[in-house]
């Protein structure tokens, strides 16, 4: 590969980081699985987000508490404190900046917090929200993508396929329980979309999207990238195989682990595996 096809650097964006008590606009059961819950507020003024991948820090109330514990934030920089929020990422789905509407796709899975609080959201009740605190963002310039999710990367996946350029060839999979529990995605994109059925197997336990990706008839020529997301173990061997058996560079590989199986509140920044660069 000479310097002048060396594929294309993802780069880091920083936005000011700033805490922001949201209400909630707005709450729809897009899926069974699926809740979508619109924030509002004064507050949003100044919300940035521009990479597909944008995510931000939900911050839940304690048991028995109206309002989450307000995160401290010092010279751009969430300090420790004796006490903190109770925090989970979670992708930015839409932001309208003319309504000032933030919309958050949140899976229902469980008895965690953020779960359950998705469970009785409705209406009036306020959450805390912190970020996002920077954008990665990738020059779309390659010939085709390969893009995978399971249900707690799928508004990622859908952030992937409207913002790349109109008519440009992508490979997709989505790993979700059934039917049911499929979405329809806005695109320009010449889409090749796949949806994966696990039945009755836990989130993060199957293989679906390795075996989807090993079989994928990617194309023979031209420059591509692969992102995938989800689950962070299920996930390791997609990444050797994109890195070592396919031969992509690791600025062609953004893998990575969204959550962790039996990791209450994993942080896939400082999975060693997360690998973009």
């Amino acid at each position: 590969m000479t310097v002048d096809t060396l594929p294309p650097r993802m780069r880091i964006v920083r936005h000011p980081l700033k805490y922001r008590l949201l209400e909630v606009r707005k709450v729809d059961r897009i899926t069974p699985s699926t809740v979508r819950v619109t924030f509002g507020g004064e507050e949003l003024e100044g919300f940035c987000e521009q990479a597909p991948t944008d995510h931000v820090k939900l911050c839940f109330a304690e048991d028995g508490a109206e309002l989450p514990v307000e995160p401290v934030v010092v010279n751009d920089t969430w300090m420790d404190a004796p006490v903190e929020p109770i925090t989970r990422d979670y992708t930015v789905r839409h932001y309208r900046r003319d309504t000032r509407e933030l919309d958050v796709d949140m899976v229902l899975h469980g008895r965690g917090v953020a779960s359950s609080w998705a469970e009785r959201a409705e209406p009036g009740m306020r959450l805390g929200v912190l970020g996002p605190r920077g954008s990665e963002v990738l020059p779309m310039v390659h010939d085709w993508y390969l893009l995978a999710a399971e249900e707690t990367a799928l508004p990622a996946l859908a952030r992937w396929l409207e913002k790349l350029p109109a008519g440009v060839r992508v490979i997709a999979f989505a790993e979700v329980a059934g039917p049911e529990d499929e979405q329809e995605f806005r695109t320009a994109t010449d889409l090749t979309m796949t949806w994966l059925h696990r039945g009755s197997a836990p989130a993060g336990t199957t293989d679906l999207l390795e075996r989807a990706i090993r079989a994928a008839e990617l194309p023979a020529d031209g420059l591509g990238f692969a992102w995938v997301a989800g689950e962070a173990t299920s996930l390791k061997p997609v990444r050797r195989y994109l890195r070592r058996e396919l031969g992509l560079a690791k600025e062609q590989v953004d893998v990575d682990g969204y959550w962790k199986r039996g990791v209450e509140n994993h942080d896939h920044h400082e999975d060693e595996e997360h690998e973009h660069a």
